[in-house]
């Protein structure tokens, strides 16, 4: 009778709400996974049942029921590997993004995921050539079990935190890279993921894994329609940068405002290696601190950070990094902007074990806010042990400042275009870490946050 039960969740087009043992199995029986697989996320759900919702920080103030929303939404079709053969309503909305031309022009692989599924892949001839994989992670499960199997949970563990456990038992789609030594992705691999069902939630799965002597360069877009109903965001991202390895990825997540996007991200540096998070939150209700444990000597690191928290929105973010190995480096560069009443706030913890002799770190957090009813608030944790290390902190927190409004409109500027030129000098010395095309869309997304929260008028 309970085989039966399960193969009924099998066929269900859409899973019922709430997060059960027949959910977690049914996800894994769709997917058609091999048996290490299901156990790692059966004990994944083990896990998320045993640990409490967090009670520290704004946890208690978001009250959310995680058991309201569907964790797996299939899109019922096969990858495609030409946008003419995805369906015209999901292509639709990438085509806004501007996706396929970006393609085209810009990017050597890319991978497009609508809710719980990847709709579209496809890599060019010239990453295959150098022997790079780029592929969804569903595919590298199925393609590539030994590598996947080697890495999977060794960065964020399933026992981490409750999010990190519920990622790894429903996880779906996601992007998986490996970088073999001595090779550098030539062009950027770019993955997009987008939440169209109602009160849904997306648990993509990325690991990037750079051998010896390689570099990879990754970026990531993400959306979601505008609806009524909330949504739920919960990624699990693990980099491994192996001996003189580095990687870079950047992440611009342009949710909606009633979304919660609370996303576990970690990468591993061995030695000489480097690890850069650039990291831009505008919309949802965020929880996220990019982390990086510096292991190897002469590893480095920086997570750079942009945030934007407007009405009825709570952005959480900022870094951890752990200093572990000898002579490394770390730099924090946190940057967060309130308006329309916006909490903002910097949470971060840099550590410096025994064994990091000759470290050095360097914290900036700056916030901005644009009103009287808006928050900033910054929560560093340091940690040094032994006598061996130097850490540098600073943090600013201050109004749009009216003498420069006023001595920017004697120059002729209106008092909208100044309170924009002013807002993206505040954002520049993160925003100019973007490549070119991203650069581009955050100054857009800038003013039309603004616009959004009456900053400046609509034109």
């Amino acid at each position: 009778m309970e085989q039966e039960l399960v193969k009924e969740y099998y066929k269900a087009d859409n899973f019922p709400k709430g997060l059960t043992k027949k959910v977690v199995e049914s996800i894994s029986h769709i997917k058609n996974e091999p048996s290490w697989l299901t156990e790692f996320r059966l004990k994944a759900f083990e896990v998320y049942e045993s640990k409490p919702f967090p009670s520290w920080g704004f946890f208690p103030e978001f009250n959310v029921d995680i058991d309201s929303y569907t964790h797996y939404v299939g899109s019922n079709q096969s990858k495609k590997k030409s946008w003419d053969d995805v369906d015209p309503e999901v292509m639709r909305s990438f085509e806004k993004l501007g996706i396929p031309e970006h393609e085209r022009k810009f990017l050597a692989g890319i991978e497009a995921m609508n809710d719980s599924e990847t709709v579209y892949a496809n890599v060019k001839k010239e990453l295959t050539d150098l022997g790079i994989i780029f592929c969804d992670i569903d595919t590298a499960i199925k393609e590539y079990p030994e590598i996947v199997k080697k890495y999977l949970g060794t960065v964020v563990t399933i026992g981490d935190n409750k999010f990190s456990a519920l990622n790894s038992c429903v996880f779906s789609g996601g992007s998986f890279a490996y970088c073999p030594k001595g090779v550098k992705t030539p062009m950027p691999l770019q993955a997009y993921f987008k939440v169209t069902a109602a009160s849904s939630g997306q648990y993509e799965r990325t690991l990037l894994i750079a051998d010896d002597d390689s570099e990879i360069e990754y970026s990531e877009g993400c959306s979601s329609v505008q609806d009524k109903g909330t949504n739920f965001h919960t990624a699990v991202v693990e980099l491994i940068s192996h001996r003189n390895a580095k990687i870079n990825y950047t992440t611009i997540q342009n949710w909606k405002k009633n979304m919660y996007n609370w996303t576990v991200k970690r990468g591993i540096c061995y030695e000489g290696a480097h690890i850069t998070w650039t990291d831009c939150n505008i919309g949802a209700n965020t929880v996220k601190y990019p982390g990086i444990v510096l292991k190897g000597d002469n590893s480095t690191g920086s997570v750079l950070s942009l945030a934007f928290a407007g009405h009825g929105q709570i952005q959480d973010t900022g870094a951890r990094i752990i200093h572990v190995g000898k002579n490394t480096r770390s730099n924090i560069l946190a940057k967060g902007v309130s308006l329309d009443g916006g909490v903002n706030s910097y949470r971060g913890l840099v550590k410096f074990e025994t064994s990091s002799e000759n470290s050095f770190s360097h914290i900036k957090c700056d916030g901005l806010m644009m009103d009287n009813i808006s928050q900033s608030h910054a929560y560093p944790y340091n940690d040094v042990s032994g006598s061996h290390g130097a850490l540098n902190y600073e943090a600013t927190v201050s109004k749009i400042d009216e003498d420069q409004l006023f001595y920017l409109q004697t120059r002729g500027l209106s008092e909208d275009d100044a309170k924009l030129l002013i807002v993206n000098g505040f954002c520049e010395s993160v925003v100019k870490e973007l490549n070119v095309e991203y650069s581009a869309e955050m100054s857009k997304l800038i003013k039309m946050i603004l616009e959004d929260g009456k900053v400046i008028s609509e034109k």
